[in-house]
C-alpha cells in the first residue's frame, strides 16, 4: 500500500474521535435508536453488540468512545479492503 494511503488512514483515525466529540456537542442521536425507543423495541433486544453504546466496560466515556471509534473504523476499513481485493481479483 502506498504512503499516501497510510497518511490518509492516520488522519482519519485521528479525526474519528473529534467527530464523535462534535456530535455530542450538538446533541446528535442515532436515528435508529430514536425509532427503537419510540416503538419500545429497546426492551426486547436480544443482542447489545460488541461495544454497546460506543463504550468499553471499565473505561470512562471519552476513552471508551475513542477506542470503540477506532475499532469501528478499523473494522470498516478491513471489510472495505477485503471487498476491494475480491473485486480486483475478479477483473
Amino acid at each position: 500500500m502506498s504512503k499516501k494511503f497510510w497518511i490518509l488512514l492516520g488522519i482519519l483515525l485521528f479525526l474519528s474521535p473529534v467527530f464523535a466529540y462534535l456530535a455530542d456537542l450538538v446533541n446528535y442521536s442515532e436515528p435508529l435508536e430514536n425509532v427503537a425507543e419510540h416503538l419500545g423495541a429497546e426492551e426486547h433486544q436480544d443482542y447489545e453488540g460488541i461495544l454497546p453504546d460506543y463504550s468499553v466496560p471499565g473505561l470512562d466515556m471519552f476513552s471508551g468512545t475513542l477506542i470503540s471509534g477506532v475499532i469501528g473504523a478499523l473494522i470498516t476499513l478491513a471489510v472495505a479492503y477485503g471487498i476491494a481485493k475480491v473485486v480486483a481479483s475478479r477483473e
